[in-house]
């Protein structure tokens, strides 16, 4: 009997990452008989962006690089530097690993490389391996990494600067300043970096997207149009995966739902900014003031400010052990209780925008938390901070998709401190006005459309049937040529 279809698949750091990743290694193995090795970075995991992988099913093993010095790095070096440089510097081990997995009876029959990791696909390649990428963003953003080499040709400007929206391919006009935030320096080393990134993205075979048609419809049907014409390699709509709610007996564990099951429905604003976002001191203490003056009831999960780096908490560094409730103002919590719940650090988001109390998402607009509240049907408003984040917060608060309250920034005033009444405007404007409500009803809507699409037989299901399929075929194509090779006439 032939071993099953072996998938190697490269995940970089982060939940944004790591979730989704773990979560297609699960479907691939239950549902169309693959074994999976997911390999991580040792250099770049920390404990909490690990956990998805610690619940695999059989079938799934992880394996991890070993670490690879950054130390030369500036200490200011951006984030996706670090990330991209330990990526470059560890391929020799990637090699290795390869070659011994390769060595094995069941071989490797595809390699599959997250976003951030496509220089990977060259090694592959080396090895006669199919490679493919799981895009975990929207294909709006993969459509942005596309276009870099273009825009560093053609353009000399800071992109902020740009006289004309960009108007990429069936996707919402975008700004200059709305590009991927590691765009927006040209002396910046990761600017580089980033056109590299643009390049290799066309070693792939395919991109697995982590999207469905209700939110980027007329962007699939653009990509699907450029694929056939073999401009790009063709895009497959596998989303949205997000994590499951755990059971009732778990969610107990927490005490900030059983505060929501005090509250009326539909009434907390959840506050929350990833597990990588951070707000400077003076933000968060407008914000905080801000969610005071607005009246509502909120829980918001406070993390350590950072005055240097929106993204400082995204690989650990900045993990301290002061308490980050003491960088509130001064009674602040006091005054909030019974109004506001204040949880340091972490709290158990998919059953939070599921609990029947939560009423809106003032989120960071990553990727993941969308999908995680599109899937509960819960509207947003969108704060962005780094990465995509703000081209994902012009897509979801365009008239196509209507889930997120949003407007971009006045020019010169990117970065700068929202002020306490700003705030309040806004959480009022979710929770009471009629921009809130229609947001809502679209977040209604979208619910309805993400369990359509991740249902049993339905296009999630059908578009990672086409991709297990084309991995098996490259696996049958392989041993054919196996065979003809090993075949001698007498």
């Amino acid at each position: 009997m032939a071993a099953a279809p072996h998938v190697v698949i490269l995940t970089s750091s982060g939940l944004g990452h790591v979730l989704p990743v773990s979560e297609l290694a699960k479907r691939l193995a239950v549902h169309h008989g693959f074994t999976v090795t997911i390999v991580t970075y040792a250099s770049l995991s920390t404990p909490g962006h690990s956990s998805p992988l610690a619940s695999l099913p059989p079938g799934v093993s992880v394996a991890a690089l070993p670490e690879v010095s950054i130390d030369d790095l500036p200490a200011n070096a951006h984030l996706v530097t670090r990330i991209l440089t330990v990526i470059s510097r560890a391929l020799p081990a990637l090699r290795d690993l390869l070659r011994s997995l390769l060595d094995l009876p069941a071989g490797i029959t595809a390699l599959v490389t997250d976003m951030l990791c496509p220089a990977a696909l060259a090694v592959g390649k080396e090895m006669g391996l199919p490679g493919y990428v799981f895009y975990t963003s929207s294909l709006m953003s993969l459509l942005s990494f596309l276009y870099i080499p273009e825009l560093a040709r053609t353009t000399t400007c800071e992109c902020r600067d740009l006289p004309e929206p960009v108007l990429l391919p069936g996707c919402v006009p975008l700004h200059g300043a709305d590009l991927l935030e590691p765009l927006q320096n040209r002396s910046d080393p990761v600017y580089q970096l980033m056109i590299e990134l643009g390049r290799n993205y066309l070693l792939a075979e395919g991109f697995i997207i982590n999207t469905m048609d209700a939110l980027e419809h007329e962007t699939l049907l653009a990509f699907k149009e450029l694929s056939d014409k073999g401009v790009y390699p063709p895009a497959y709509a596998v989303g949205p995966f997000t994590r499951r709610r755990c059971p009732d007996s778990n969610e107990a564990k927490h005490s900030c739902l059983r505060w929501l099951d005090n509250q009326p429905d539909g009434s907390v604003l959840y506050v929350s900014f990833g597990s990588g976002g951070t707000l400077s001191t003076a933000q968060t203490a407008e914000l905080a003031a801000g969610l005071e003056t607005s009246g509502q009831r909120f829980l918001w999960v406070v993390h350590h400010p950072n005055d240097k780096d929106s993204s400082a908490a995204y690989l650990g560094t900045a993990a301290t052990d002061t308490d980050p409730l003491s960088y509130l103002p001064d009674g602040f919590v006091e005054r909030m209780n019974g109004t506001g719940l204040l949880v340091p650090l972490w709290a158990p988001q998919v059953e939070i925008l599921n609990h029947v109390a939560m009423g809106g998402f003032m989120s960071h607009g990553g990727w993941n938390s969308t999908l995680e509240t599109v899937a509960a049907g819960v509207p947003m408003v969108a704060w962005p901070l780094y990465a995509e984040q703000r081209m994902n917060a012009v897509m979801l608060s365009s008239d196509r998709v209507g889930l997120a309250l949003w407007e971009r920034p006045p020019l010169g005033k990117d970065g700068a401190v929202v002020a306490l009444e700003e705030v309040a405007v806004l959480v009022r404007e979710l929770m009471e006005g009629e921009k809130g409500a229609a947001a809502r009803k679209k977040a209604g809507h979208l619910r309805d459309e993400a369990k359509i699409a991740s249902a049993p037989g339905g296009p999630q299901d059908r578009a990672l049937a086409i991709v297990a399929d084309m991995v098996s075929l490259h696996r049958r194509s392989h041993e054919m040529k196996i065979v003809r090779q090993n075949f001698k006439p007498k």
